[in-house]
């Protein structure tokens, strides 16, 4: 699986029209994830948490790859060790448990 940076920059940059599920949906699509998988994972990410930690997961993951040769690309072992860096336990629970339960592996 590629990148789920777009997700987690969708999901910070959230618009009024659209729900945070289909947003991070969107984006994993976009790097080629199949529909089926980013719309479990977007499902999933959007009943775990709340709008203010996927904005800072996003903007964690934007953070990590600055300076990176392709930094829009975040594999799905990136977004775990990402998530496991903050301070709140529950957003690496929750990335953990999403990618675990739609089945894209790192």
């Amino acid at each position: 699986m590629k990148a789920l940076a777009v997700m987690l920059l969708s999901a910070a940059t959230l618009s009024a029209c659209a729900a945070p599920a289909t947003r991070i949906s969107t984006g994993l699509q976009r790097y080629g994830l199949d529909e089926q998988r980013a719309d479990c994972v977007g499902t999933r990410l959007q009943g775990d948490l709340s709008l203010g930690q996927l904005r800072q997961l996003g903007r964690a993951a934007a953070a990590y790859r600055k300076g990176d040769t392709d930094p829009g690309v975040l594999t799905a072992g990136d977004l775990l060790r990402v998530a496991g860096e903050l301070k709140d336990p529950a957003i690496a629970l929750a990335v953990g448990k999403a990618a675990a339960g739609c089945g894209v592996r790192p």
